[in-house]
Formats: structure tokens, C-alpha cells, sequence
């Protein structure tokens, strides 16, 4: 079900103004697993969101990203939906833009949300768009961009802002290639090229021990000290999949060392998290 606390507030009118469109953007978070791995199945998720909505679909284009990620639009007689979806996040930005009033939004919503698997679905804004007065007042019109409320989208940025002690990323790469997660030797030589491409000064060596009993759990685990702090990582042999964590009090680009790790252990897909230690 969509958030209860939250209205689609298009259905208030007033006579004396009409708009040319609407728009309303809706956040999917901790969507499925693999719900925006593949650019065909996003598609089809939006062509059925529009199919559902009664619009009437003109095309369609997508793209996917590497190391992942999908952007997409479908143009519809109406306007557009569009996406872009963070797979390492379980996350999908969604825009709806109609002109038209046959639109269903709610039969839309809920289409999407079920093909993504989101648990969590979020109206972030619904607003007319081309207010038109009766007669045209130019005073309606806004006439600046507002600043207010709005978060950095530059991990970068939010680093300056906030001044923590450091940033830990915490990467988990799946469907790794078996041989380099196995290998002690292509271990280290990726620890040694990350911190090169990082620019984090390797303190001691890098040890790499392989442990577990359990077979769920057996593989190499790792450790490299670095002058800002440490780097760690374990390589399940069970799936593997490869358990990354690097905490600097020096600032680093954590989709850097993910995509980075990605293309080293030849993965399938990454998920990642971020926090900032204070």
C-alpha cells in the first residue's frame, strides 16, 4: 500500500485557474534484490504502469549503465513516465508528467510498486504544471528557484558540510569470479591497486587468511591498515561474494572503489551503504 500520510492532491480545484499538466514524482526504496538489474524487465515494469494508468503509450527508451543502473523513458499521448533506478541502494526515482485528466495515478503507482517488490513507496511532490488564471495573472507565476529543504547529492559535498571523523563504505559485490576470489595473490594486488586509485597510503602489509569450517562461511578474509585507517574485506566461497569495507578519516568516492571492485572481481551486481562517522 502507498503511505497513508500522504494525498494526491490533484483532485482540489479552483475554477479560476487551469493547469496544463500535472507532475508527481514517486520514491520506491527497498525494492527487490534484483528488480533493476535488467533494463527489460524496468521497461516492461513501466509500460505496464502506463498500460494500467489507461494512458496511451507512443514508445519507449532505456538505457542501462555500467557498472549498473537503468534510466528510462516511456513517451505516452498524455506526456511521459520516466525512472532512473540505483540498483546498489534498491532504490527507483519515478516521474509522471500527464496532461491529460483519463490519467489513473494511483492504478500507476501501484503497478510499479508491485513489479519493484517496494516495500516502501513515497509521493515526493505533486504539483500543476503552466497554471494558466482566468484572466492570465503574471503575479502566479514564481519567479525564483528555491533553495530551501533540499539535501547535497554530492557524497563529496555532504562530507564538507557535516565535517565527520570519517566515511565508511560498506560494498558487497555478487557474483564475483570464483578464481580472483580465491586467489591470496590477486587479493592483495586489488588492494594495492585500490589505494593507489584512492590515494591511501598502505601501512604494513596487506594479510590475507583463509578460515571457516562452515562451508556457508569459508573463504579469505582481508585486512590492509592505511595511514587514514583500514580497508577489510571476507570473500564467501559459498556464493561468492565479496564483503568490502573501507573507513578513512580522509575522504574517498565510495561509487569509485564499488565500481572499481566490481570490475576487479568481475562481479555481477554491487549493493552499497554509506555512513559517515562523527
Amino acid at each position: 500500500m502507498l503511505n497513508k500520510n500522504l494525498k494526491m492532491t490533484g483532485d482540489v480545484q479552483d475554477n479560476n485557474f487551469f493547469a496544463l499538466g500535472r507532475q508527481v514524482t514517486i520514491e520506491y526504496y527497498e525494492c527487490g534484490a534484483t528488480a533493476f538489474l535488467d533494463a527489460v524487465r524496468v521497461e516492461d515494469a513501466l509500460l505496464k504502469a502506463a498500460k494500467d494508468s489507461n494512458a496511451t503509450i507512443i514508445s519507449s527508451s532505456f538505457h542501462q549503465f555500467e557498472p549498473q543502473g537503468v534510466s528510462g523513458v516511456v513517451v505516452i499521448a498524455e506526456s511521459h513516465f520516466t525512472i532512473h533506478a540505483w540498483p546498489e541502494h534498491d532504490y527507483a526515482a519515478v516521474d509522471i508528467f500527464t496532461c491529460g485528466d483519463n490519467i489513473n495515478l494511483e492504478a500507476a503507482i501501484t503497478s510499479m510498486k508491485e513489479s519493484f517488490e517496494s516495500k516502501n513507496v513515497l509521493i515526493s511532490s505533486d504539483q500543476n504544471r503552466g497554471i494558466i488564471s482566468k484572466p492570465f495573472a503574471k503575479q502566479h507565476i514564481g519567479q525564483t528557484l528555491k533553495h530551501s529543504n533540499t539535501h547535497p547529492i554530492s557524497w563529496k559535498k555532504d562530507y564538507e558540510q557535516k565535517n565527520p571523523w570519517g566515511v565508511l563504505s560498506s560494498i558487497d559485490i555478487y557474483d564475483s569470479d570464483p578464481d580472483i576470489i580465491r586467489d591470496a595473490d590477486k587479493i592483495k594486488q586489488f588492494v594495492h591497486e585500490l589505494c593507489d586509485k584512492i590515494e591511501m597510503k598502505r601501512f604494513g602489509e596487506c594479510q590475507v587468511v583463509h578460515f571457516g569450517e562452515d562451508e556457508r562461511v569459508e573463504g579469505f578474509s582481508m585486512t590492509q591498515l592505511i595511514e587514514t585507517s583500514l580497508i577489510s574485506g571476507h570473500f564467501a566461497n559459498a556464493d561468492n561474494t565479496v564483503y568490502l569495507d573501507v573507513f578513512s578519516c580522509k575522504f574517498y568516492d565510495p561509487r569509485e572503489v564499488a565500481e572499481f571492485a566490481m570490475s576487479f572481481f568481475k562481479g555481477g551486481h554491487y549493493k552499497m551503504q554509506l555512513a559517515l562517522r562523527q
